[in-house]
């Protein structure tokens, strides 16, 4: 059930700013209101939506100042982590980390599977530093800016940008370089902020446009 509202969020189905009837997803869901309403008090502690009285769930807007501070968070903590993990990978890892690069050519224009592949490269790495209490905090604030990624991978741009910098970041994990990786990491995040506010004040000029 989460999985699936979860991807309604990713897709646009369930758009920002829209309106949450638990009855009505539920019929379209095939089950009831009570797992629903389970689901979204999950979504509404990672901030993808919000419960407003006399209104219920309503979808949270994306905000440029939210995601700011997210990926601080996410700093601190992936540079403990990466900091920890890369001078111990064990060769299986590093291989599989490789092939999961190649997984993300082959994925290059599907961007819901290239969020899962580029998922599955990072936490592959940081599950290596063998913090599994630093892992789960991680897992939830990338849970709460899936679909900022999502919208940053939107651009074929920035998708070209993903991949070049996930192949340095894997040369660095090669070369046991946890600065160079951090540094990527680092300058990945700088873009992903620039480009989405770019994006956000265009969607307001956009909205402007449609009520003046």
């Amino acid at each position: 059930m989460l999985a699936e509202i979860r991807e309604q969020l990713l897709d646009g189905r369930l758009a920002p700013g829209g309106s949450i009837r638990p009855d009505a997803l539920g019929d379209e869901l095939g089950v009831s209101a009570v797992p629903v309403r389970e689901a979204l008090r999950i979504l509404e502690g990672e901030g993808h939506v919000h419960y407003r009285p006399h209104r219920g769930y309503v979808v949270a807007t994306l905000d440029v100042d939210d995601l700011i501070e997210i990926y601080r968070i996410r700093e601190l903590l992936e540079t403990e982590a990466v900091g920890r993990a890369i001078p111990r990978l064990r060769g299986d890892t590093v291989a599989r980390l490789r092939e999961v690069v190649r997984e993300m050519d082959a994925v290059q224009d599907d961007v819901i599977s290239l969020t899962a592949v580029n998922r599955w490269f990072h936490f592959t790495l940081f599950e290596a530093a063998e913090m599994p209490q630093l892992v789960r905090v991680l897992r939830i604030l990338w849970d709460s800016s899936d679909r900022y990624r999502l919208r940053y991978l939107m651009s074929p741009e920035n998708r070209q940008l993903v991949h070049e910098q996930h192949r340095r970041m894997m040369q660095a994990v090669a070369d046991r370089d946890v600065e160079t990786f951090i540094d990527e990491s680092q300058k990945h995040r700088a873009h992903a902020i620039a480009a989405l506010a770019e994006a956000f004040a265009v969607d307001e000029i956009e909205v402007e446009q449609k009520t003046a």
